[in-house]
């Protein structure tokens, strides 16, 4: 065999090896990018029209992210938010508006004192989607309903449901990375 058809064999052999490995690296990228923010990752993509710009945001939310001291609470500051979440659930009985507006500042403190920035609604769903993609949602639809709650514009029975909202990002959040007891923070019924 000559030198000529050598090379002729071993320079496409290469090409589709390159090629392969670039195409497998690219989906590993996307897929670790899929599991890590959820349902976040088809909420980007739609937002930005793209696979490619969505994921070029996701890996921004990442690098920020990086940036912050995220850290587990003590256990005696875990206990007392786990107090002060039963206590708002309990204030929802008589006062359900003002109930919705509390879990909402105290998932608000709770994100502060882990590390989380509160400057603004729309970044505090960029900083959490990249550790709680999966319970994002519900921060979404509490708030929502929040919202309507404050122009007086919320059913008792939308209420209820912000309540169970805040409480999945609450637990997700008290827990840090420990898995959630599943008493802390339970709706009583």
């Amino acid at each position: 065999m000559s030198t000529g058809t050598l090379i002729a064999i071993i320079v496409p052999v290469v090409a589709v090896l390159l090629l392969a490995t670039a195409v497998l690296w690219y989906v590993n990228r996307r897929r670790r990018l899929q599991q890590r923010f959820g349902p976040e990752y088809e909420r980007a993509v739609r937002r930005a029209g793209s696979h490619r710009s969505a994921e070029q945001d996701l890996r921004e939310r990442e690098r920020r992210h990086d940036q912050l001291r995220i850290t587990p609470l003590p256990p005696d500051t875990r206990r007392q938010y786990t107090e002060d979440w039963t206590r708002v659930q309990q204030e929802f009985v008589d006062r359900p508006g003002e109930a919705v507006q509390h879990a909402d500042r105290l998932v608000t403190l709770l994100m502060h004192d882990r590390g989380y920035p509160t400057e603004g609604y729309e970044q505090q769903l960029r900083d959490l989607s990249v550790d709680h993609g999966r319970t994002l949602e519900h921060y979404r639809k509490a708030h929502a309903i929040n919202d309507s709650a404050r122009r007086d514009d919320a059913t008792t029975e939308e209420l209820r449901g912000a309540m169970v909202h805040y409480r999945a990002l609450f637990a997700e959040l008290l827990n840090g990375d420990e898995p959630p007891d599943r008493g802390a923070g339970a709706e009583r019924r």
